[in-house]
């Protein structure tokens, strides 16, 4: 017999059901509000996970992914003579199961012994409340009347994530209760932080009804009147020895670590009688606050309600890119993957328990990635987001790398370290040309805004000591006043910057690393041929997007920072590319002595035709010097393989190749010559039966990282090669490569190894017994096939981008419309259809693939198209490509595309 499936979607194609999960205590979901103000929650089938809104505000203990072995939200029911049970403890095995949907989480427990089953279901409403509600169900299921006694129990932490560690039982000192009629209610005397404490400005509560509001008969608000001396969480002494709640005086009650526990009166079920108790975790700014908010949910009819709004709001927010393609399972995990940029926008990158990389804010890389899929996802909203990032560039091409609370708000770093990452000029171009082929909208790029500003220099090689915080972070010309450039000039900056700043090998430099995090070990000589590529086809992007601006706007000229003449060297004072040291003492010695402390503030203008020759000239010189030093032969039995060296490390030595009998290979030193362009077609060839034959593995099928160097530790590379061989950054499927490699492959019209890529990473996951994790797609999976790190992942991002517009090839062309399938004869239904529905020109748009003969990519044309059942006017740019111009998207429309 076939093994019973992980999960199982419900008619809905995005819900599901799992008996499976509801054994692992380390698998969880994600609950939220609509956007990161809101109460963010982790939740697993045991109801374990923190409850929080933001590094400040714990309203539960923070939770790493361990943490989750322990309970958080329980709900107790205790029968006399035969003790206590609960939602956390499994008292027989395969006695619950899990239904979740989009934001919401649903538990049923069976206890035979009991004779009852206990249901509960979470979700964070949608209309603002800061607040985790639960509703927990307790059904007589036995053929006799049950009494019992319910308690819930929720432990409030209540103050900042680092107070985990730091000062715990200090900051408990801190706490003030109060036992309130609806449940248990804490304050502060204040925010501890010895560099300043503060008043404390709001309160933590866990409030409860029973079916209507009332029906409890008291609390047990701290942790010595509800676990007891001998007590537990697992067996808190409260419930097991079934103690009558009392009402604490103050010495009982401050000071003390606080346990939101309530007692519901006992309750008498006959067979099949059901009884629903309504709990409530949150926080707001005084009592009155708190209760008001509760009165909006104090009922199972409003319970009921709420949820049907949240149900309604993601169910919304999941079909934003709905996909049809001949797998309805595939259909279905690609709604979670497309919930989940939305997720990262919320939560950050650290807000569930697989939070190693830092403290909740996302990072430079993150925002611009994450931007790729919210401009199809949410196109409303990100042409702001896009203007206020690029404040967080500096003069010198590097830029802020974590963004604030507010808009236009930067930090140089999160752990107040300032590195700089070589690849983070890269991204913001890519985002930003994606915008403008969606909507068309050239006007960004002449919108003026500030440069970053702060006491480092020269992309932290120099530090100006004479930098106070009341210059502020804004970048100021010398007479003292803010210094704005366009969205363009900020673009120049991060790329012909960076065209100068190489290494002994003339590629560019690797500083404290590059995408892959865990290069930061070679800041001396250490160099990036990937990104050099991908560098080097930015410039020949950043080419031609001036060409287009000078066609739609009708300009001639544009106008920049004088100083910015010193990099366009072709225009002034040319300098010889072949010479590295020419170019590092151009940079360093010429243009950051120009514009540093201050620039001059005064402005040239320049022929968009003589800029467009500069940076083509860069470009292809770029091209040209890693094809010819970067390519790597190597010959096993009678095959020989080719690709290229992706880096070089601290001692100046090539790190990929044949070297100590093994075979050194990174997926991502192939990934960005394919998307670049840097590689020809018969490269890209030569690199997908190299990567096929050294980086596939042969169990799980995925793509590793890089092969096994065979190192306990690479001190001239860096962290990644201390971590065991197929875990994190060295060695494991990581998805973010993976799909960017895939991407790449569809752009050059790889479809087919494009597609079994994207295959290998959607059965990985979809395959739970292994995984472990619900659909989605994680960062990486480790060697033995489990995901890690899920839902907050770039990899979700370029999964939807990749898919959208190359797999299905709906995508923006300078606003028009362009329709450029690459989809695999597999990908379509029995009847030879595949569809997508989106948003594009503020419609909403299906397009309908018809392949009636199911020929695969490459092999078909475009031979007829139909707007709402009319031949529109398009351009027909190749035989599977058409361009449709955006006047004639006037409404929402089904476009039907006759593939032949």
């Amino acid at each position: 017999m076939p093994a019973e499936s992980f999960y199982t979607y419900r008619p809905d194609g995005v819900s599901f059901t799992s008996k499976k999960a509801a054994g692992i205590k380390t698998i969880y979901a994600p609950l939220c509000g609509i956007d990161a103000s809101s109460v963010k929650s982790a939740i697993t089938p045991f109801l374990s996970g923190d409850i929080k809104q933001d590094k400040f505000h714990y309203l539960t203990k923070p939770a790493s992914r361990e943490d989750l072995r322990f309970p958080v939200r329980e709900f107790f029911v205790f029968i006399k003579g035969k003790g206590g049970f609960s939602l956390f403890q499994e008292t027989s095995p395969n006695s619950a199961f899990v239904e979740i949907g989009p934001l919401w989480h649903k538990l049923n427990r069976t206890h035979q012994a009991a004779g009852l089953e206990i249901g509960a279901i979470n979700f964070v409403p949608t209309t603002g409340e800061n607040v985790e509600l639960m509703q927990v169900t307790v059904k007589n299921i036995s053929k006799i009347p049950i009494s019992f006694t319910p308690t819930s129990s929720i432990a409030l932490f209540g103050r900042s994530r680092d107070n985990k560690h730091d000062h715990e039982h200090v900051t408990a000192l801190l706490n003030r209760v109060l036992q309130v009629p609806e449940g248990v209610l804490m304050h502060r005397t204040m925010a501890f932080n010895e560099e300043g404490h503060q008043a404390s400005c709001c309160v933590y509560y866990v409030y409860g009804c029973q079916g209507i509001s009332g029906g409890i008969t008291g609390s047990f608000p701290t942790v010595d009147s509800f676990y007891g001396d001998g007590g537990s969480m697992l067996r808190p002494a409260a419930v097991f020895e079934n103690h009558d709640p009392v009402v604490l005086g103050p010495k009982a009650l401050n000071g003390k670590e606080v346990v939101g526990a309530l007692r519901f009166k006992e309750t008498t079920l006959k067979p099949q009688e059901s009884q629903s108790y309504i709990v409530a975790v949150g926080m707001g700014p005084e009592e009155a606050k708190t209760k008001e908010t509760f009165s909006r949910f104090n009922s199972v009819e409003k319970f009921v309600k709420a949820l049907e709004a949240n149900k309604k709001y993601w169910s919304d927010k999941i079909s934003s890119i709905d996909l049809s393609a001949g797998d309805a399972d595939f259909n279905s995990w690609m709604r979670w993957v497309t919930l989940q940029p939305v997720l990262r926008r919320i939560f950050g990158c650290s807000f569930l328990p697989d939070h190693d990389y830092g403290k909740g804010g996302r990072g430079w890389r993150d925002i611009w990635q994450d931007l790729l899929s919210l401009i199809l996802i949410e196109p409303h909203q990100v042409r702001q987001d896009l203007i206020n990032n690029c404040a967080g560039i500096r003069i010198d091409g590097s830029n802020a790398t974590i963004i604030g609370d507010v808009p236009g708000e930067f930090l140089a770093d999160r752990n107040a370290i300032t590195r700089v990452w070589m690849d983070h000029g890269a991204w913001p171009l890519l985002t930003l040309k994606l915008y403008i082929d969606q909507s068309g909208d050239f006007d960004i790029l002449l919108y003026r805004q500030s440069y970053f500003r702060d006491p480092q220099l020269s992309r932290t090689h120099d530090k100006d000591i004479g930098w106070v915080s009341q210059y502020g972070n804004k970048l100021l010309d010398k007479k003292g006043n803010i210094y704005e450039g366009t969205i363009l000039e900020h673009l120049l900056v991060q790329h012909l910057t960076q065209f100068f700043n190489v290494g002994e090998h003339n590629i560019i430099r690797l500083e404290s690393a590059d995408w892959n995090d865990g290069l930061d070990m070679a800041a001396s000589r250490g160099e990036s041929v990937a990104f050099t590529s991908l560098y080097g086809g930015n410039l020949l992007s950043l080419a031609e997007l001036l060409e287009d601006l000078s066609s739609v706007k009708s300009m001639e000229k544009i106008r920049m920072n004088r100083e910015l003449l010193v990099l366009l060297d072709t225009l002034s004072e040319k300098v010889n590319y072949d010479d590295y040291q020419s170019k590092h003492n151009h940079l360093f010695g010429k243009y950051f002595h120009s514009v540093q402390p201050a620039l001059s503030g005064q402005t040239i203008e320049l022929a968009i035709k003589d800029v467009v020759k500069d940076l083509r000239a860069k470009g292809h010189w770029i091209f040209a010097h890693i094809r010819r030093q970067e390519k790597i032969q190597f010959k096993k039995g009678a095959r020989a393989f080719e690709w290229f060296n992706g880096y070089y490390d601290n001692k100046g030595q090539r790190v990929e190749g044949f070297k100590d009998r093994r075979v050194r290979m990174t997926l991502t030193g192939q990934v960005f010559p394919v998307m670049s362009g840097m590689a020809t077609n018969e490269e890209v060839g030569k690199i997908v039966a190299s990567v096929d034959q050294f980086l596939k593995d042969k169990e799980l099928g995925g793509l590793r990282l890089n092969t096994d160097f065979g190192v306990d530790h690479y001190m001239d590379l860096g962290r990644a090669f201390g971590f065991a061989f197929g875990t994190k950054e060295n060695g494991s499927f990581f998805s973010h490569m993976n799909v960017m490699y895939a991407a790449g492959l569809y752009q050059r019209g790889f479809a087919r190894a494009g597609y079994q890529v994207l295959q290998s990473i959607y059965r990985m996951a979809s395959d739970g017994h292994r995984s472990k994790i619900y659909p989605g797609i994680p960062e990486y999976f480790d060697s033995e096939g489990r995901g890690m790190y899920h839902y907050l992942t770039g990899s979700a991002s370029w999964l939807v981008l990749t898919q959208l517009i190359h797999v299905f090839g709906v995508r923006g062309l300078r606003g028009d419309l362009m329709l450029a399938p690459q989809l695999v004869k597999e990908e379509f239904n029995k009847k030879g259809i595949a569809s997508v529905s989106c948003q594009f020109a503020g419609k909403r748009l299906t397009v309908e693939y018809h392949n009636p003969k199911k020929l695969d990519a490459g092999k078909y044309a475009i031979k007829e198209i139909l707007i709402n059942g009319k031949p529109p006017a398009f351009k027909q740019v190749a035989h599977d490509k058409v361009c449709i111009p955006r006047s004639s998207i006037t409404k929402s429309a089904l476009i039907k595309v006759t593939l032949g």
